[in-house]
């Protein structure tokens, strides 16, 4: 499988590789788990790295969020995927535990033929006027006025979202409501809203072709499939005021500020983070698996394969810009697989 169709986080990510000195404990084992596109690439790219030597295959379909919480909440696949993490008493009511994986900034996209990347500069609140219709043309004042010298096109904004349930509209959709009132009063956040207009696309890849296809529009996508697509990003204001790209520097710069030890089963919120080089859509991205698993070795596989990405994958996670983990929370993770996974090694 291409890096290009893996990044791509298409709705049928299948990692069956040969294993060249497979564990004798998971030789033949498959694994199955859906949602975050979010996490597609980053899980894609560590099980065609994994499986020579762990002989684990993976099978993981890229459904959205939304689609990979009902499928584990169902017991259809051995691990569900997340960008937005469950609340308590979700978690308890369905018998799962959750960890985080990567994090992951969330970047925002135009098709603005004479504009260049990171070119362009918004602000948190446009983007939530741009999303509920009230900025509606790239020349708008509000939009020249942090863009001097700019030559804006009087071309109409149009605006793509995600379609299906999806963690990645909560993570930008969470950011609009802590940098707009009116956005958390009127829509709020979660994996899927009552978008005040725009076009729906499915998946990231769903939005980012949509993007490339309409002039004048705008999405969001997690930065994976920006930099591997070439899109047109743009640079937002952070909480201290300063214009950033979204890059690795950027990324990592927010996720330095996040306190894992104020936080109940690890769901933590990234977004808005204080520092003048922090990018201010930043998330987590997480697994949820069961706490009364249907097969024990199934179940440890799945850690098998995480702890794996926890071991050996932080340079292929970077390479596709996501952040590693700190150690002390990989650490922290694999304690509680032990007290609420059965199986768990």
């Amino acid at each position: 499988m291409s890096r290009t169709a893996l990044a791509l986080g298409l709705a049928g990510v299948v990692v069956a590789l040969s294993p060249a000195l497979p564990s004798a404990a998971w030789a033949q084992t498959e694994i199955t788990g859906a949602g975050s596109s979010f996490a597609a690439p980053i899980y894609g790219k560590w099980a065609e790295a994994s499986s020579p030597t762990t002989g684990i295959k993976l099978n993981y379909q890229a459904i959205g969020s939304g689609g990979g919480i009902n499928q584990i909440n169902n017991r259809t696949v051995d691990f569900g995927a997340s960008d937005m993490p469950l609340t308590a008493d979700k978690l308890s009511a369905n018998k799962l535990m959750q960890f985080p994986t990567v994090i992951g900034g969330v970047d925002i996209i135009v098709n603005l033929p004479d504009i260049k990347p990171n070119e362009l500069k918004l602000t948190g609140p446009m983007l939530a006027q741009i999303y509920m219709g009230k900025i509606t043309k790239w020349n708008d004042p509000a939009i020249a006025a942090v863009n001097p010298g700019l030559k804006l096109p009087g071309t109409a904004i149009a605006p793509v979202h995600r379609a299906d349930g999806s963690g990645t509209t909560f993570v930008f959709t969470d950011y609009l409501s802590q940098v707009s009132s009116d956005w958390k009063s009127q829509i709020g956040a979660a994996t899927s809203v009552n978008w005040p207009g725009g076009a729906g696309a499915k998946g990231s890849d769903g939005v980012a072709a949509s993007v490339r296809q309409i002039r004048g529009a705008i999405g969001y996508v997690e930065s994976a499939y920006a930099e591997q697509n070439k899109l047109t990003t743009t640079m937002l204001q952070n909480q201290a005021g300063k214009f950033v790209a979204p890059t690795m520097d950027t990324f990592q710069a927010a996720a330095k500020n996040a306190d894992w030890s104020k936080v109940q089963n690890f769901a933590i919120d990234l977004n808005d983070q204080p520092g003048a080089d922090s990018w201010p859509i930043v998330s987590a991205t997480f697994v949820l698996v069961p706490t009364d698993p249907k097969d024990e070795k199934r179940s440890a596989a799945v850690l098998t394969f995480f702890d794996w990405g926890f071991t050996h994958g932080d340079d292929i996670a970077k390479q596709l810009l996501y952040v590693p983990l700190p150690a002390k929370v990989h650490d922290a993770v694999r304690v509680e697989w032990k007290k609420s996974v059965p199986g768990a090694k």
